[in-house]
């Protein structure tokens, strides 16, 4: 199983996840024409994908679903919830490629097993993924307002994870951003911190992941080098260090990450 960013954080996001004979993306919230250009990139025709997983309805994580799934036949895989709450803009779905699944369901697409994990989060039924092929395991955890026991739960057995960093706290608390703006990205169905993140790649660390992803960082209120630094500090505080014990990157919105 690999994972690979090829555009993300508060812009949008859009996660390619893959084995030996499965192609899938988890959310699509940018345009049709930027995730066909990252696959090709990656060598991947966007054609032998085999579905898109929606973690909650977000123009962020949605804005380009509708056309891949005209374009391609794609199906596209979210919760009931999720369905009725997506926005108008990603356009009439072929009935074929409406697909509902629930939170803590497990199900397979070709050779890949998915299981869908609920995270707290101020959308409709939001939720994370784990994806398991050959006997391994990755996941998309990101959109998380506070680290609960039930997250580490469903990413128990994880090799490697995509976790949120979404802003550091003193660029948010001095930003330009309305105070009620503020209030909800700090709330228990905000966004991590990188202080949070930090807490939570110790956790994962000593739970056997071995490599992590930052991602869906703030445009606004934090920097790729400051999200990696403040995680990497907290790791080393903790005995654990980033390049020996931990492979440690960030996804980029404008650029494909490292494949993890």
């Amino acid at each position: 199983m690999r994972l690979c960013s090829i555009s993300s954080g508060s812009r949008g996001n859009a996660i390619l996840a893959y084995s030996a004979k499965t192609k899938l993306l988890v959310d699509c919230g940018i345009s049709g024409k930027t995730v066909c250009q990252g696959l090709e990139t990656l060598g991947i025709t966007p054609d032998s994908l085999q579905g898109i997983l929606v973690t909650h309805e977000h123009i962020d994580h949605t804005k380009g679903i509708g056309i891949l799934s005209r374009k391609f036949d794609l199906p596209i895989y979210a919760t009931e919830s999720t369905w009725k709450a997506m926005p108008a803009s990603i356009g009439k779905i072929a009935p074929h490629n409406i697909q509902k699944i629930h939170a803590d369901d497990a199900f397979f697409i070709d050779d890949i097993k998915i299981a869908a994990f609920p995270i707290p989060h101020d959308a409709a039924n939001p939720i994370g993924y784990t994806l398991s092929a050959n006997g391994e395991k990755v996941a998309v955890a990101t959109d998380i307002g506070e680290l609960q026991e039930g997250l580490f739960r469903a990413l128990k057995g994880c090799q490697s994870v995509l976790l949120e960093a979404n802003h550091d706290i003193n660029m948010l608390e001095i930003g330009h951003y309305p105070f009620p703006l503020k209030r909800r990205i700090r709330g228990k169905l905000g966004h991590l911190s990188n202080d949070e993140a930090g807490k939570a790649a110790e956790f994962l660390f000593r739970m056997g992941v071995k490599k992590i992803l930052l991602g869906h960082l703030s445009q606004e209120n934090n920097y790729p080098m400051l999200a990696l630094q403040t995680v990497k500090n907290i790791l080393t505080e903790a005995n654990i260090l980033p390049g020996q014990n931990i492979c440690l990157e960030v996804a980029l919105q404008n650029q494909i990450s490292a494949i993890i």
